[in-house]
């Protein structure tokens, strides 16, 4: 059982799918593990340390993937790679496939069984598994640090003998796992910090970290969840009533952190250009939902950009990847505790099970055809 980690080919992408911990692990349960030269560097891990945990240590992506019966990555693999990849092998990456169906039926005709993890399903047993939530828990982190960054300004209240410096007000639109932890390291910083959500759910979640929760709080907010806990589209009615809620609040705010999103569809659009317009110049937004649209009007993928008013608007790319060694750690145990399920222990070989959940929740394509229900033709 052969186990490839090829070096990510993204430009924008520092992480990497296993650390010397995860290839120990691999080890245990029967698997060689062969890492590509350099794989590791942008997380801070060498090819020696990955040695010393007992990888074998290749020049190139084709020696990598070469045989391997399981290919572990970051981002899902370009076509040149999956030439590379032998028939029925087992790729498992973040495959963003929404938006990017030539990418999954590619990887249909490849022949390999593609596996999107970003697809596991929130269920207890699923926990160690769920890249999204360890990776947005960075990536809200890190909002906050560079929305901070490109303040100019202090967050915390402090009062010295030169007078009082007043606490920022930081908003954060959009109470998922990254805006949670947003919430949280905000007021680490002390800041003053309020945040929104169409979920009702979130409103105690919000005020037990210590924020003020903002939302029109009508019938319909009460029924804007679905059954896996993720935002519902709302009506246009709604987000008119948000949008002017929002608009008189966010002239207030020295730093807006958006994170919405809803899969499989471009991020909402909750910040206007009329909105931006209106806050004070030295503001900042931090727009994490750039790569799929951006919730805010005026931002632009992998740009800080500054508008004539003088508010910035920070459109990172891949903002979890900006920790990369912390995002690398979490998503690499996440990545071993889901190929963990498809190992058969006793016998030390590769046996996944086709009628799991998970694999089923997860599964893009196998043996030639694309096998994930939201990704079908349509004739079929």
């Amino acid at each position: 059982m052969r186990i490839a980690i090829p070096r990510e080919t993204d430009a924008n992408e520092g992480r990497v799918a296993a650390t010397p911990e995860t290839v120990k692990r691999f080890a245990g349960l029967g698997a060689s593990v062969v890492v590509q030269s350099g794989a590791g560097l942008a997380s801070g891990v060498t090819d020696a340390d990955y040695q010393a945990a007992g990888a074998t240590i290749v020049p190139d992506a084709r020696e990598t993937l070469k045989d391997a019966d399981i290919a572990l990555k970051v981002r899902r693999p370009g076509e040149t790679e999956l030439s590379m990849i032998k028939p029925g092998a087992l790729v498992i990456a973040t495959m963003d496939p929404y938006g990017h169906e030539s990418a999954v039926e590619a990887m249909a005709r490849a022949g390999v069984s593609a596996f999107a993890m970003e697809f596991m399903p929130r269920i207890t047993r699923a926990q160690s598994m769920d890249v999204l939530s360890s990776q947005a828990n960075l990536a809200g982190y890190r909002a906050v640090i560079d929305g901070a960054a490109e303040y100019g300004r202090a967050l915390p209240m402090m009062m010295t003998a030169a007078g009082t410096v007043p606490a920022a007000k930081i908003f954060i639109m959009g109470v998922g796992v990254a805006g949670l932890q947003a919430i949280a390291t905000a007021r680490r910083l002390g800041a003053v910090v309020t945040a929104t959500d169409v979920r009702p759910a979130t409103k105690e979640q919000v005020e037990s970290l210590g924020a003020k929760f903002l939302a029109v709080e009508d019938e319909e907010f009460q029924q804007a969840q679905t059954a896996g806990g993720y935002a519902k589209e709302m009506s246009k009615e709604y987000q008119a009533k948000q949008a002017a809620l929002v608009a008189s609040h966010i002239a207030k705010q020295d730093i807006v952190i958006t994170t919405a999103l809803i899969p499989g569809r471009p991020a909402p659009k909750l910040v206007s250009a009329a909105m931006v317009e209106s806050m004070r110049p030295g503001s900042v937004i931090v727009d994490l939902a750039v790569e799929r649209g951006g919730n805010c009007e005026l931002a632009k993928p992998g740009e800080i950009a500054t508008t004539p008013n003088g508010v910035k608007i920070v459109g990172h790319l891949n903002v979890a990847g900006r920790l990369a060694a912390t995002a690398s750690a979490l998503y690499a145990k996440n990545l071993f505790a889901f190929v963990e399920t498809l190992i058969d222990k006793d016998a030390k070989a590769l046996k996944p099970n086709w009628d799991d959940e998970l694999v089923k929740a997860t599964l893009l394509t196998r043996d030639g055809a694309i096998v994930h229900p939201n990704f079908l033709p349509k004739a079929a």
